[in-house]
């Protein structure tokens, strides 16, 4: 071989050397986004302290580094839209994390499935979400199944069988939540005697729950945001209401209590099937409960934030599965993904690529919440 012809080979063999090293240094991007400002913003920073978590338990994958780049959607539909633009066309993201809030979710999803962009959502339970969508995915369950899991508790375990509803009448979450709740109450036999309705940033819900004492019910269903469910909880004890209070996932943080005071007592909610006060715990909650602790020793872990990491954990698992840091083998790995074992629970895809977990139940005693179990609706 010719002095000339051997130095090229070589050159060409170091080139393709070091580009491999390149690629293999180069980090795999994840984008994130989540309602750090505006009214979702406490559940948004939950969720984002969760995917940081899995970040620092999950760090590389394929031999490369994991990169999140984050953006704030504001708590806004436009923002959110905004945001995913952002993070596929510009930072190149491999798939997507978000969101906290059903309306925010659908506006980002709009735009991640034109991009052919796979995304994970957190705790966003409408239908419409993943509905029709090839790309986008889940790690909650949806409100049909929460609504009617409510319904069956209400109705088979407590034994009650005259319900009423108080919903946010603007906000997409909790009109299909109550109107499943409905739904189902029925269809089990029992009696839904009023929907009655308000805004966000209402304050003042005198009138309602006036209206609901007189309709007498034995159960209210009130699918809010925990800042406005705890004003709703201390002013229905203030008017004398005996009837139980129970909310949806929304309501789960820790500040309903702090907010709420002694009327939280009673107040009953579906939720993921998380807690830390969980009796039966798997391994992955446990590992996720003492990471947490470690990290957070002053604030306890809540469910939002294993939502965050199980999302992280489920993309780095298609990621191992699809071999590749591929747009489209990422998202035929997720829509393939079954028998995961994450923080809550056994993770299952579904053909709407919904997750198939259990929904459990928390009750506020003695000023803290306690994590009853799980339940199968019926």
């Amino acid at each position: 071989m010719k002095l000339g012809k051997f130095v090229g080979l070589a050159l060409m063999a170091l080139t393709l050397g070091l580009a491999s090293q390149s690629l293999a240094a180069e980090p795999i991007k994840i984008g994130v986004y989540l309602p750090l400002t505006g009214q979702n913003a406490f559940g948004g920073q939950l969720e984002l302290e969760g995917v940081q978590l899995a970040l620092k338990d999950m760090p590389e994958v394929l031999g490369r580094p994991i990169e999140l780049v984050v953006v704030d959607n504001k708590s806004d539909k436009v923002e959110a839209a905004n945001a995913v633009k952002r993070l596929v066309e510009r930072d190149k993201v491999v798939a997507l994390i978000g969101t906290y809030g059903s309306s925010l979710a659908m506006a980002g999803a709009e735009v991640a499935e034109k991009a052919k962009v796979p995304g994970v959502g957190t705790s966003c339970t409408s239908p419409l979400v993943t509905q029709g969508k090839k790309y986008y995915f889940r790690a909650c369950f949806i409100d049909p199944y929460q609504g009617a899991a409510a319904a069956t508790y209400a109705y088979e375990n407590l034994g009650l069988r005259k319900a009423a509803v108080l919903m946010d009448m603007t906000n997409d979450y909790a009109v299909g939540l109550s109107s499943f709740f409905t739904r189902s109450f029925k269809k089990l036999g029992g009696e839904v005697v009023a929907n009655l309705k308000y805004s966000s940033g209402d304050q003042d819900f005198t009138a309602q729950l006036t209206d609901l004492i007189a309709k007498k019910p034995e159960i209210v269903f009130m699918p809010a945001y925990f800042a406005e469910g705890a004003i709703i909880m201390k002013q229905a004890r203030e008017l004398g209401a005996t009837f139980v209070l129970m909310g949806g996932d929304a309501m789960d943080n820790p500040d309903t209590v702090k907010i709420a005071g002694k009327a939280a007592e009673g107040f009953m909610q579906t939720a993921f099937p998380y807690d830390m006060t969980m009796k039966d715990m798997n391994d992955q909650a446990k590992a996720f409960t003492e990471a947490w602790k470690k990290n957070f020793p002053n604030k306890d872990p809540n469910v939002n934030a294993t939502l965050g990491y199980t999302c992280y954990d489920m993309i780095i698992d298609a990621l191992k599965r699809a071999g590749k840091a591929d747009r489209e083998a990422v998202t035929k790995a997720l829509a393939e993904t079954k028998g995961l074992a994450t923080p809550v629970g056994i993770m299952t895809l579904n053909a709407n690529h919904d997750a198939e977990i259990p929904v459990g139940i928390l009750k506020y005693e003695n000023g803290k919440r306690i994590y009853l179990g799980e339940i199968i609706p019926e």
